[in-house]
């Protein structure tokens, strides 16, 4: 069983020679080929570079398009700043929607227009070139509601869903279609898994995220099923009040982070979702010794059940001992389902 193999057999219910092993790095695979992150951001040769170094180093089992948030926002004409060995960061203050009847003109930019996205796409496609039926290769977009917050400005958002809760939803429709023709040019390209990316949702409350947000991802997750691609959900911060309509949308694999119980999540997601996490992606995995992580992973492990794939509650800190990451490695390796 190879990796590309045992992931989808998690996905699927089935057996698996060991867990799948699927953390997020970015600054760390950039780190890892001695690049600067604004080139592993800007350039997708150096990204598939880092991240094959990066899965073969601690045999993770796929590899991954993900660099920033920022790639549909610039190619929608959001003022994006770049620097050296930091990821690019939008411009929230001087927002793209500032104005929000810029919305009524805006025009979805084409994924293969040659933009930040049209970059991504040519990653999945040498991913598939060089690691083709070998790894899981995964793509990535942007979610309906931090897409939203990107354009529009985060503060701005969270105001309008009181102050014009229409605006909202027709910026959410905007973004839906936008993230489908994206997945779809990474899934042609070669990209089986979708990551999502949608952290501004954990900042809403359960009726917010059920009546806004919810539903454009459940047609965002529907319509990537249709294009034939798996789906993964990934919302950076504290989930745990919507953990049971998460667990509804019919996710391939859900991301929890180190704020949520993993317990709960189990609970609130039912028994067939598959779960990634939840360590503490610095405190535990960045700071402390292998046998804390060991210890961390394996109680993450029993809390989810065998529908568990290992990994932090978010990004692999740049800095994190190598014998940590591979600790995660040894965990892995050692155990099935």
């Amino acid at each position: 069983m190879n990796s590309r193999q045992r992931v989808l057999a998690m996905f699927a219910g089935q057996a698996v020679d060991r867990l799948p092993l699927m953390p997020i790095t970015m600054m760390f695979a950039a780190d890892r080929i001695g690049r600067k992150y604004r080139d592993y951001a800007t350039d997708f040769r150096v990204l598939v570079e880092g991240q094959i170094r990066t899965t073969q180093e601690f045999g993770f089992d796929y590899v991954s398009c993900i660099s920033d948030p920022a790639r549909e926002a610039t190619d929608c004409g959001a003022e994006v700043q770049f620097f050296s060995d930091q990821p690019p960061a939008i411009v929230g203050e001087r927002a793209l929607l500032t104005d929000k009847g810029r919305l009524d003109t805006l025009a979805a930019p084409d994924p293969m227009g040659g933009g930040r996205m049209t970059d991504r796409v040519r990653a999945a496609a040498l991913f598939k070139e060089r690691l083709g039926g070998e790894k899981l290769i995964e793509g990535w977009i942007e979610g309906p509601c931090a897409l939203a917050a990107d354009l529009r400005g985060i503060n701005n958002l969270m105001l309008d869903f009181y102050d014009d809760p229409d605006f909202v939803r027709r910026i959410f429709a905007f973004n839906l279609k936008l993230g489908l023709q994206f997945a779809q040019a990474q899934i042609e390209a070669g990209a089986e898994l979708m990551g999502i990316g949608d952290a501004a949702a954990s900042l809403v409350g359960p009726s917010i995220y059920r009546e806004f947000v919810w539903p454009f991802e459940k047609q965002l997750v529907d319509g990537i099923h249709a294009l034939g691609g798996r789906t993964r959900l990934h919302i950076c911060g504290n989930t745990t009040d919507s953990l049971a309509d998460i667990g509804r949308l019919g996710c391939h694999m859900v991301d929890v982070d180190f704020l949520v119980s993993m317990e709960h999540a189990r609970r609130q997601t039912g028994a067939h979702q598959v779960l990634l996490g939840n360590l503490d992606p610095v405190r535990v995995l960045r700071n402390g010794t292998a046998d804390e992580v060991r210890t961390a992973v394996a109680a993450c492990h029993r809390a989810a059940g065998a529908r568990y794939i290992v990994g932090a509650g978010c990004e692999v800190p740049r800095d994190t001992p190598l014998a940590n990451v591979h600790t995660l490695q040894e965990y892995a390796a050692a155990h099935g389902t």
